[in-house]
């Protein structure tokens, strides 16, 4: 039994496939929660999804019961569902939106990998948002990086790029393995979510990616009501934090620590001492050339 099950497939332009996973990197849901916004602000169209069945351990991964005119069940399944969005300019867009795999990373890599086979996918860019020691009332921390050089141009413009991260990894990071193997351009973009306000979806940190992908491929997205949902978020988040004395604290804390960080990376950038290293003995042989020269004829 095939794995993705999707229907036919439209002739899609130079597609760029996003994903967004919930669960593991989706802190403060701010993956799914941007992916959704442009499945509805699209209206895009559903292409199918991936089978659960060899997936999910469903004791863990429970499907949920809905009622259906408040007399009949339905059982819904954890979903990974396939759409696409066919913009009329340079690129369209295909968008896979799940939850993280228990079971079976390789084998949901080979789903993902018929997919972008499928639909002819030129790109992916992967969405994530990731705990850190951040403060809710400072700019969200925007962090990628990319395979793609003109990608990685337009990434430095708009967000923190590098990582030197190494430990345990999602399906994302497995996925990206998969991706160089099949020598597909990548791009990966991350909002930091504060920790201590994991709880619930976090539409700040939501719109942060959601702005950098506009930035990145020109979407023209309308993002005025998500922003002033995340203001609002932002003012709520604050007037708990100030009931609790030691959780102001630490926030002011996370502040200090980011408004350092902001100022670090805004001086301007020393060479390194390689670098000068060279640039001294270049002088100094430039130097003893010319002393070396004939002087007789010059004025």
């Amino acid at each position: 039994m095939e794995s993705l099950r999707i229907d036919d497939v439209p002739r899609l332009r130079d597609p760029v496939l996003l994903l967004a996973f919930a669960g593991w990197s989706d802190a403060g849901q701010a993956a799914t929660g941007a992916a959704r916004f442009l499945v509805n602000t699209w209206s895009a169209v559903r292409l199918g999804d991936v089978d659960p069945e060899e997936f999910y351990n469903f004791a863990e991964q429970r499907p949920q019961i809905k009622l259906l005119d408040g007399m009949l069940r339905s059982v819904e399944w954890p979903a990974n569902e396939c759409y696409y969005h066919m913009t009329g300019g340079a690129r369209d867009f295909v968008l896979l939106i799940g939850i993280e795999p228990h079971l079976r990373w390789r084998a949901f890599s080979d789903a993902v990998a018929e997919l972008i086979a499928r639909c002819g996918v030129k790109m992916v860019v992967t969405l994530g948002g990731l705990l850190a020691d951040v403060p809710h009332s400072r700019p969200v921390r925007v962090t990628g990086s990319s395979t793609d050089e003109l990608m990685l141009a337009r990434l430095q413009n708009t967000v923190v790029t590098g990582s030197r991260y190494e430990g345990p990894t999602g399906i994302t990071g497995v996925l990206g393995d998969r991706f160089r193997q099949l020598n597909l351009p990548t791009a990966s973009i991350w909002a930091n979510v504060p920790h201590y306000i994991n709880a619930s979806a976090n539409p700040k940190a939501t719109a942060a990616l959601l702005e950098r992908l506009d930035a990145l491929f020109d979407l023209n997205l309308d993002l005025h009501e998500l922003r002033d949902t995340a203001v609002q978020f932002d003012r709520e988040v604050t007037e708990a934090v100030s009931g609790d004395l030691d959780a102001s604290a630490y926030v002011r804390q996370l502040e200090e620590q980011a408004d350092a960080e902001d100022v670090q990376e805004q001086r301007p950038q020393l060479p390194s001492g390689d670098t000068i290293v060279r640039e001294l003995e270049e002088f100094l042989r430039r130097r003893t050339r010319d002393d070396g020269e004939d002087t007789s004829e010059r004025p």
